[in-house]
């Protein structure tokens, strides 16, 4: 992202990052240290999305989709939906406890 951000929103940016890469992961890319990048290109728009506290349904549908348009991949709504739960998840921690 290029502007700065408050620390909790920096703080949910990173997990944004890390479930994206770690649980969402629809190519299996997860355990390539080469590939840790692999989905910064949706970053910004997934961060906004859980920081806006978007519909979760809306979320999983993006990541569906993304992995569908983007990825050529099968549609996996139970992936995508455990790593929206993941996020919303941290999103609240985050929100409680960090200022």
């Amino acid at each position: 992202m290029g502007q700065k951000l408050a620390p909790r929103e920096a703080e949910l940016y990173k997990r944004c990052d890390e479930v994206l890469h770690y649980i969402w992961d629809p190519i299996g890319v997860a355990g390539a240290p080469g590939a840790r990048d692999e989905y910064d290109s949706y970053l910004p728009q997934v961060f906004a999305r859980v920081r806006d506290e978007e519909d979760p349904e809306e979320i999983v549908n993006y990541l569906v989709s993304i992995g569908e348009q983007n990825m050529g991949m099968p549609p996996n709504r139970e992936r995508a939906s455990v790593a929206v739960d993941v996020l919303i998840e941290w999103r609240e921690w985050i929100w409680e406890h960090v200022t």
